[in-house]
């Protein structure tokens, strides 16, 4: 057959240490419960970046391909897969080999409507399903509670204020840019502050006196220590990313009652990502949710992607890979 591409990262270092590389031989199944899918899209997360830089708690054996969602063509699948074959559309996450190549194997992949794209498809491994973790199972939100929702603009941000929409929570978010803030408000947000001016956090007493009974942390190091102040009685706090250490009055939360929880995707079980990619699965079939695409960079171009998901000001929605583009 002809040669197919794969990203390959040789060695931890910046984003050059990206290499798109030709293969030969197709990557073959080693489980019954596995699937080699042709990818079509890759998602493009920070934690893509932490990882290729070297800067993150499990770190992958050398040479290894990035990418942890994605979406494609089912090419193959092994002899315990049910309810899937060749040629059907699917997307996925946590991949065995990563999704920012041609081909990849995974044994987490689910049923692509055909009213989503393969770049829609390509966020929902992580972005989505990490919203979720973090909303649902591990915040416990329900109906009728306010939740905000810090970097909301971003790509866990805007999944997260679909998902807390879709469920009848109050949505409240915060987001640097104007173009941020209102695509914050047509994902779901009712109010929404700009965190990149001093005492934002004032903005947000002022407003909701009783406080949040669910905040999400997408920078825990530049915001734990506000969020103490703005957790309601009995509220939560979902710690999903921090890029440092933090110094924080933990008497703030024993006054309230309230806690901090981390929530990491990885740490899901078979169930739990059976239950996770069902409901997601049910509220696009539903147009209840839609991811937002910011920017798409061919795959010989994951390098500048990489450099575009951690530096750039403003995050508006998600950054895929497109294999067609080249």
């Amino acid at each position: 057959m002809e040669t197919w591409r794969a990203a390959v990262v040789r060695t931890f270092g910046d984003p050059e240490r990206i290499q798109v590389e030709n293969q030969a031989i197709l990557p073959q199944l080693t489980s019954p419960n596995q699937a080699l899918i042709r990818v079509k899209c890759a998602g493009v997360n920070p934690v893509d970046a932490y990882i290729r830089s070297g800067h993150y708690s499990v770190l992958p054996h050398l040479p290894y391909t990035p990418g942890r969602e994605g979406s494609g063509i089912v090419e193959q699948v092994g002899e315990k897969v049910k309810d899937f074959k060749i040629g059907d559309r699917v997307w996925f996450t946590d991949p065995l080999i990563g999704s920012c190549a041609d081909y990849s194997i995974a044994d987490k992949f689910y049923k692509l409507n055909d009213e989503t794209s393969f770049a829609e498809g390509a966020t929902l491994g992580i972005k989505y399903m990490t919203a979720y973790r973090a909303l649902f199972l591990k915040a416990h939100a329900r109906a009728g509670q306010t939740v905000l929702i810090h970097g909301a603009s971003g790509g866990v941000g805007l999944a997260a204020c679909q998902l807390a929409f879709a469920s009848s929570l109050k949505v409240i978010g915060t987001a640097s840019t104007v173009d941020g803030r209102q695509l914050v408000k047509e994902n779901g947000a009712e109010f929404v502050v700009d965190h990149s001016k001093g005492e934002y956090w004032e903005e947000l007493k002022e407003a909701y006196p009783s406080g949040f009974d669910v905040i999400l942390e997408m920078l825990a190091n530049a915001n734990l220590e506000h969020d103490f102040e703005l957790v309601a009685n009995n509220g939560c706090i979902i710690v999903i990313g921090s890029r440092g250490t933090v110094e924080v009055n933990p008497r703030l939360l024993m006054v309230k009652e309230a806690c901090v929880r981390g929530a990491l995707l990885a740490k899901s079980s078979a169930n739990e990502y059976d239950f996770m990619s069902a409901h997601i699965g049910r509220l696009l079939m539903e147009n209840a949710i839609r991811p937002v695409i910011s920017k798409r960079f061919p795959l010989r171009q994951l390098s500048a992607a990489h450099r575009y998901i951690i530096h750039h000001i403003g995050s508006h929605g998600s950054v895929v890979i497109d294999m067609d583009l080249g």
